[in-house]
């Protein structure tokens, strides 16, 4: 029994809910699109659109994967800065709700 605790409370602590203000750059150049600059947003589309895939990076540089099935949703907003609700496992992101 205490071992099925344990592994609950692991499983819990990997996992988390989050809202993450941060710039939908691309995986090709990631924290390179910290400042969200228009330079950045242009580039960040150009990759995007040539299939890399989307992520989040916050303003101090930290690049969030967005799992497969967020994709679609954060692919909508390349190139913003924006407000995610997610699930945060290992740095992955499901998204919840986009603004």
């Amino acid at each position: 029994m205490k071992r099925l605790v344990a592994l609950f409370a692991l499983a819990a602590a990997s996992s988390f809910a989050a809202e993450i203000t941060g710039f939908i750059g691309d995986a090709s150049c990631g924290a390179k699109h910290a400042d969200a600059s228009a330079a950045s947003a242009a580039c960040a589309k150009k990759c995007v659109g040539r299939g890399s895939a989307a992520v989040l990076v916050t303003k101090d540089a930290k690049v969030y994967k967005i799992d497969a099935a967020s994709q679609a949703k954060a692919k909508e907003f390349v190139g913003k800065t924006v407000t995610v609700n997610a699930s945060v496992n290992n740095d992955t992101l499901t998204i919840e709700s986009i603004q």
